[in-house]
């Protein structure tokens, strides 16, 4: 065989790595535009060649990518969730006492919903179709599972330091944080116009969070319990 024919032979397996790197970077484009756009337009209104054009692709490859209007759909669902699943995850609980490490992860969430607005547009419409996409994802439990077993070992050593009261249930304590995040913002204009106040400036923003970490501290204090 020639010099030139093993040179010839020798090429696909140096393409195929890049062939994999600009598909993921395709894929993980067209992801961050569906999101976009399902989380302004909602399911029935999002539209294939605006998430294609917004991801500088084709409808051809979006759908090529993932089947499916409900497929890309499920597909950002999935996304938008291991995406804070895996910053929940990666937050550091086990070097501060228990109240610390909780406040630090309630801030942590908050924070994140006020950075990823398109997760609460995500949630407002999954909810509005009664989470029929998300329960049909194979991954359920690994989506939100993890968290919630990490936030309940928190529990568990809180009680034994004396912190916490024990029978607090991870998955409860979990819904509250997330809703005195997730209320807040997803309702904040309306909010806004009734109260007269504008709920998106800084210092409201601050305010509510302190005032709301104050609240799960004390449901979560030992200090209730002896109280009651």
């Amino acid at each position: 065989m020639s010099a030139r024919a093993d040179t010839v032979a020798a090429e696909p397996p140096r393409r195929a790595p890049e062939r994999r790197r600009d598909a993921e970077a395709t894929r993980a484009r067209i992801l961050r535009a569906a999101s976009a756009e399902f989380a302004r337009h909602g399911y029935g209104g999002a539209r294939g060649e605006r998430i294609a054009r917004r991801a500088r692709s084709s409808e051809r490859m979006v759908y090529y990518y993932f089947a499916s209007k409900e497929g890309l759909y499920r597909a950002v669902l999935e996304a938008a969730y291991e995406a804070l699943g895996a910053a929940e995850q990666a937050i550091v609980l086990d070097d501060a006492p228990p109240p610390q490490a909780l406040a630090r992860f309630c801030r942590f969430v908050w924070r994140w919903y006020v950075e990823h607005p398109e997760f609460i547009g995500l949630l407002a419409v999954e909810n509005q179709m009664q989470a029929r996409h998300l329960r049909r994802s194979p991954r359920l439990d690994a989506l939100v599972g993890p968290v919630v077993r990490m936030l309940g070992a928190l529990l568990e050593r809180g009680v034994r330091s004396g912190d916490f009261r024990p029978g607090i249930d991870a998955g409860d304590l979990y819904v509250s944080i997330a809703g005195l995040g997730y209320f807040y913002l997803s309702n904040r204009h309306t909010l806004s116009a009734v109260l007269g106040r504008d709920l998106g400036d800084p210092a409201c923003l601050q305010a509510h969070w302190e005032a709301a970490e104050s609240m799960v501290l004390r449901y979560a204090s030992a200090r209730l319990q002896s109280a009651g």
